[in-house]
């Protein structure tokens, strides 16, 4: 009996109460397979190669719904020298259907950051009228925490002179909390991933939220991340790179 509670428990607290909200009832609004965020009404997605072929036709018939999605994210590059296999063709496709496109870097720890950041500077030419780039850090790898920070805020300055415009930085509500806690990092846009709960519990300012990791959208096959940005749809417009 004690192994069974032993194992029981352990597969509730990791299996089952991180993910409980999901089969809450949604008593706000619900689109694309789950219960969004209510009161928010610019809506985004970000995609990758896990995505798969996307039907980008398909994909604009959102405009016609109660949501219609309105800017998306693509990923771009990771570490030093790792392209995404569909940026290229997704980041077009955008462009070509009238999305308000980003594109992201997945920062490596271990690799260093002036390599990483000339390396997304020539796979990502932004054009007046999309959204400032993206680090997306969400692993700390063997680095101490100053280390760390010391190393994005190369791969930002070096970002922020080229293009022109603050880096939106991308990491979850507890990655924030305890590994860029500095400062500084609150003088950029912040794109939130806090999936699963009613509204974000984090204090202070914030621009975009990833409030699930398992849309279903017309035109994309497999689950897809939602999101919305904390505005109206003018307030996103100037958030936009102007030349």
């Amino acid at each position: 009996m004690g192994i069974i509670v032993v194992f029981t428990t352990a597969f509730y607290f990791f299996f089952i109460r991180p993910y409980a909200y999901r089969w809450q009832p949604c008593y706000g609004q619900e689109g694309y397979g789950v219960c969004l965020p209510y009161g928010y009404k610019v809506h985004g997605l970000d995609i990758s190669h896990y995505q798969g072929a996307i039907d980008w036709h398909q994909l604009t018939q959102s405009r016609l719904t109660k949501f219609p999605i309105h800017f998306i994210f693509m990923k771009a590059t990771e570490g030093g020298d790792h392209l995404d296999s569909t940026f290229t063709r997704n980041f077009d496709k955008a462009y070509e259907h009238g999305f308000i496109r980003g594109a992201y870097h997945f920062y490596n720890p271990n690799t260093d950051p002036m390599k990483q950041a000339d390396f997304f500077i020539r796979t990502v030419n932004l054009k007046a009228g999309d959204l400032p780039p993206v680090l997306d850090i969400e692993v700390k790898g063997r680095k101490e925490t100053e280390e760390l920070q010391a190393a994005l805020k190369v791969w930002l300055q070096r970002i922020e002179m080229h293009y022109g415009v603050k880096p939106i930085i991308y990491a979850s509500y507890k990655f924030k909390m305890k590994y860029l806690n500095d400062s500084v990092f609150n003088s950029y846009p912040y794109w939130i991933a806090h999936y699963y709960v009613d509204s974000v519990r984090y204090e202070g300012k914030w621009d975009f939220w990833q409030h699930s990791d398992i849309g279903q959208v017309p035109g994309i096959k497999s689950d897809v991340d939602l999101n919305v940005y904390n505005g109206a749809l003018e307030e996103l417009l100037k958030l936009r790179i102007e030349n």
